[in-house]
């Protein structure tokens, strides 16, 4: 699987775990652990979250396998932004204009974070090809 692909991916399966999980949760009735335990190893919903939770265990391996901790993570916050969206078109929930900005800052610092990466090679390459030029700067002779 491509790896941006698994950058999109995990986001989206975060969000439909989180869309399982409430449909689930909506049916469970009040009652003991054990009866409500039942209930929710009994769900398709709880099922499918768990099986969406699973897979996405994998491809989130996957991605950590190729990317830096700290440029991977913040990708996972996308989801927020995801699950806002969702919770607005599936289930009605009401969005208030924080939540919007919010979700804006978001996406641009994860925007940010991704590409932070590239700025500092480039000057490693720069400062590289330069080496010969100032290889005695800052030592006395």
């Amino acid at each position: 699987m491509p790896m941006r692909f698994s950058w999109l991916v995990v986001p989206v399966l975060n969000t439909l775990f989180q869309f399982f999980i409430k449909h689930g949760a909506e049916q469970l009735a009040d009652g003991s652990i054990d009866g409500w335990l039942w209930q929710a190893l009994s769900s398709y919903w709880i099922l499918a979250a768990i099986a969406v939770e699973i897979a996405c265990f994998f491809i989130w391996m996957n991605v950590l396998a190729e990317l830096d901790l700290s440029r991977a993570f913040p990708l996972s916050g996308v989801s927020y932004v995801l699950i806002i969206a969702t919770g607005w078109f599936v289930f009605g929930e009401r969005i208030v204009a924080l939540q919007v900005i919010g979700s804006g800052l978001i996406l641009l610092g994860v925007w940010l974070i991704a590409g932070a990466d590239a700025a500092p090679e480039e000057q490693d390459d720069w400062q590289a090809k330069q080496g010969g030029l100032h290889s005695g700067a800052g030592k006395d002779r």
